[in-house]
């Protein structure tokens, strides 16, 4: 059945109809030059095969009509039953032609289902191929565990980052390399969640090192599972630690210097007071008087110190990289204020020269108080532009909020008024002129705008023609 049914494809209909109808005719020849002898209309059913196998369901009932209809014609059989004969026939020569049309269909059905399960078996096995490329080649370790904590899968960098020259890491527990994460996945396995987890990790080696890991946790049939990606942070925190103290540092010489400026003013005015007070008759000799000329001398040596930043402070930086950077740290706050930003930064800026770290201090600083100035205005809007000049790059900070009544007390440290030290502009400005920049107040009818100027590296005519 299977090899008859095979030839019923759509490039044989034509062929197919031709046969099936030369049968009938040649049957229905051979049954008429028989007649006195034997009927030949049970031949009938090898067209009606065919033309079920090729043709919808009205033709073939019309077929199987016609072969009927010859079959009682040159049939030799009393005529008082040939209604009843015809009626015979024709039930099955319809009943075989729609056999056959509905075997061949639902053979094209299964065909289609078992060409469809195959592609789509070969697209899976694809896919996995892919999956397990990019997992073998990702430079990220990546583990699945099952709900033992017993390790399933590890790509090559997993196996170098927990552990190198040693044993493959299949079959292990992971509570050996990330306790935390076994615990974790323990205590959650009956919920799917993703998190991020930063925790103590393990080598082989005994060697620690801080670890980010990235997770997610699935069901199968088998059991919650546990797929984790993890890398080693602690070149990270080294450097974000180095710094740190680095920032603090320059933050520190800045503010003794502040400071020493502040104490030199007042020593200055103690000196004045002290020659009008030793030509008072008798007092030079008092050891009070004598005591506190001492001291006025020590502050005067003290507030003398000078206390330089390192000069290799400024070092090359990506303005618009580092502008990107600020708008991802601010946004978060003013979004929760209800506070908008708009961003008028140019895509495009030359690199400039200064200390990142400490610019993007300078930012933080414009931009909380910008924040707090507008806690009580009814526009509330922040306004990001850039401009470019022959040397340089301009960020205006500019903001709807209560203005500065006083700009002239603005960069003073410890200036009266102030809601903290006042000494934020202050660092701010000293900051931007360490590697060579600037900070300058420029006065607006409404709130008030600061202009960060930056030295470029190259000219900004060059930048944009590269």
């Amino acid at each position: 059945m299977k090899g008859l049914l095979s030839i019923f494809v759509p490039g044989n209909r034509r062929l197919l109809l031709t046969v099936a109808g030369l049968l009938i005719t040649l049957i229905a020849v051979t049954d008429w030059l028989t007649k006195p002898y034997i009927s030949l209309g049970f031949l009938y059913l090898f067209p009606i095969i065919i033309v079920g196998g090729i043709l919808s369901r009205t033709p073939t009932i019309a077929a199987a009509l016609v072969c009927a209809v010859l079959q009682e014609a040159f049939s030799n059989l009393p005529e008082n039953e040939a209604i009843f004969r015809l009626v015979l026939s024709s039930v099955g020569f319809t009943g075989t032609g729609l056999f056959i049309a509905e075997l061949l269909n639902n053979r094209r059905i299964v065909l289609e289902h078992v060409e469809e399960l195959e592609s789509e078996v070969k697209r899976r096995r694809d896919a996995e191929d892919q999956l397990q490329v990019l997992v073998e080649s990702s430079p990220a370790a990546i583990v699945t565990i099952d709900r033992n904590g017993e390790i399933l899968l590890a790509n090559q960098a997993a196996q170098q980052l927990l552990a190198p020259g040693a044993s493959s890491l299949k079959g292990q527990l992971i509570s050996s390399y990330l306790p935390s994460l076994q615990t974790v996945f323990q205590t959650q396995q009956s919920r799917a969640f993703r998190t991020t987890l930063q925790c103590r990790g393990q080598r082989s080696t005994g060697e620690v090192f801080l670890a980010g890991v990235w997770f997610s946790t699935y069901n199968i049939v088998s059991g919650p599972r546990l797929a984790a990606v993890i890398v080693d942070l602690s070149e990270d925190l080294r450097n974000h630690e180095d710094l740190s103290l680095d920032h603090l540092l320059k933050s520190s010489r800045i503010l003794m210097g502040a400071m020493a400026h502040e104490v030199r003013n007042l020593c200055g005015a103690a000196v004045v007071l002290h020659k009008n007070l030793s030509r008072v008759p008798g007092l030079g000799h008092n050891e009070d008087f004598q005591a506190l000329s001492s001291l006025i001398q020590s502050l005067e040596r003290i507030s003398a110190l000078s206390v330089k930043a390192p000069s290799d402070a400024a070092a090359t930086v990506d303005m618009s990289s580092l502008l990107d950077e600020v708008r991802v740290l601010i946004e978060g706050a003013y979004r929760e204020s209800e506070i908008d930003i708009e961003w008028r930064a140019q895509e495009k800026l030359p690199l400039v020269r200064a200390d990142r770290y400490g610019l993007i201090q300078v930012f933080l600083n414009l931009a909380k108080n910008s924040q707090r100035a507008m806690e009580t205005s009814e526009t509330r809007k922040l306004r990001v532009s850039t401009s470019l000049e022959d040397k340089q790059v301009t960020v205006r900070v500019e903001d709807t909020g209560i203005g500065i009544p006083h700009p002239e007390n603005l960069f003073r440290p410890f200036q009266p008024g102030a809601q903290t030290a006042g000494l934020g502009l202050y660092v701010s400005r000293s900051i931007m002129r360490s590697f060579g920049g600037e900070l300058h107040y420029e006065p607006r009818v409404q709130g008030c705008c600061f202009a960060v100027l930056v030295p470029a590296m190259a000219r900004v005519e060059e930048t944009v023609n590269a």
